[in-house]
């Protein structure tokens, strides 16, 4: 999982809620591309809420921005901030003399490297696939200008929808979302990417013991809760490795698709693709961080999903039990990533926001490990790192 952003109102990457990308039909035209011209050519203010921590990567942004602004008809003025990442890129919002917006990603190298989002976006756009236009990017310092997609996430719908109690609005946009996903698995090649092996997947188990049960907990596993850990981890991982490989986006949840004014959903925060096991996507879309299910409405969404899959020739299980098995056990082996990510987010990044959704991380976790022969033992230690005792229909 690429680390989420912090507020789950405003997405990680590409496009930024909160502007309008048409034209201003009330705007003087001509006075607004005069001021444009002026505020291009003079420094860039620094409103209250752009901050600056590093004098230096200021001044680096301000005579990026200055000949980009000239270029684009932005005005420098009206920068401000847009939505921060759980990682060290951000992102600010500059609006066009002409009307509409742009988002700037700032992305500090060392600490990151834009270069992955640039490649992957590259590949999903000649798949036909909506991503975010970038028509300026300055690599060395990590400087990024890009198309505003809008403000409309598929996650803020569905929360809609839901509470309107609009279930046919609800699953049009899910299959929607499950549409685009046959689409980026059968036209985006996965070639040339990172594998999703056996060490990748290894390392994002083990930040739940690392950083969820011994950071967090305080806790200390015996010997025979260190073996009964490793026998679990190797399961997950031989039942992730046996699946068909496919482009696997590794956030593929409402959070990170767009409802773009041109229509269909636009994709974002993909810059951490890899080749992978096939039900990885699917199992974030239909186990969310930040919006859960009931398991009926999971499965009917996860056969729609197989049935369209199957027509499109992607390789996925002729038995829809069995895929529906390898879904679960790969969200198992994701939800156990992001409870070590959340702590992780907490004590080493001072980014406590994200332990609210602990307990719907757990009760993924758990529903899953004791429901299957051989991760009894792995139901446990959830418990132990809930704080829960085993008992009839437990609950977090």
């Amino acid at each position: 999982m690429s680390t989420p952003s912090p507020d789950p109102a405003v997405p990680a990457s590409g496009a930024v809620p909160g502007a309008d990308l048409g034209a201003d039909p009330h705007a003087d035209s001509a006075a607004v591309s005069s001021e444009a011209s002026s505020e291009a050519s003079s420094a860039v203010a620094e409103p209250a809420c752009v901050a600056w921590p590093d004098p230096a990567r200021r001044a680096a942004f301000e005579a990026w921005l200055a000949p980009v602004a000239a270029r684009h008809g932005l005005l420098p003025r009206s920068l401000r901030a847009a939505s921060a990442d759980a990682s060290f890129r951000r992102y600010l919002r500059i609006d066009a003399a002409s009307g509409g917006s742009f988002v700037v990603m700032d992305a500090p190298p060392p600490t990151e490297d834009v270069r992955p989002f640039l490649a992957v976006r590259e590949r999903l756009q000649a798949a036909g696939l909506q991503v975010p236009a970038v028509p300026e990017c300055d690599l060395p310092q990590g400087f990024l200008l890009m198309q505003d997609l809008g403000d409309r996430l598929l996650l803020d719908e569905l929360a809609r929808s839901e509470a309107a109690s609009d279930a046919a609005a609800t699953h049009d946009r899910m299959l929607e979302a499950i549409d685009t996903l046959v689409h980026l698995q059968s036209r985006c090649p996965a070639q040339g990417l990172a594998s999703y092996d056996d060490a990748m997947l290894d390392r994002e188990l083990e930040l739940f013991p690392q950083w969820c049960v011994q950071r967090d907990r305080g806790i200390e596993w015996s010997a025979r809760q260190q073996e009964q850990w490793g026998q679990a981890k190797a399961r997950l991982i031989e039942s992730a490795r046996a699946q068909a490989t496919v482009f696997v986006h590794r956030d593929f949840m409402p959070r990170n698709l767009m409802l773009p004014p041109q229509g269909g959903l636009a994709i974002l925060d993909f810059q951490d693709a890899v080749s992978g096991p096939i039900t990885y996507d699917l199992a974030s879309l239909l186990r969310d961080a930040f919006i859960s299910w009931d398991e009926e409405r999971e499965i009917d969404w996860a056969v729609r999903y197989w049935e369209r899959a199957r027509k499109a020739g992607l390789p996925v299980d002729d038995d829809f039990g069995e895929l529906w098995r390898r879904l679960e056990w790969m969200g198992l082996q994701r939800h156990l990533k992001v409870l070590g990510i959340f702590c992780r987010l907490q004590h080493r990044d001072g980014k406590p926001r994200y332990r609210a959704d602990l307990p719907r991380f757990f009760a993924y976790a758990h529903k899953v490990a004791a429901r299957y022969n051989g991760l009894g033992p792995l139901a446990a230690l959830l418990e132990q790192a809930a704080g829960t005792e085993r008992r009839a229909g437990f609950t977090f």
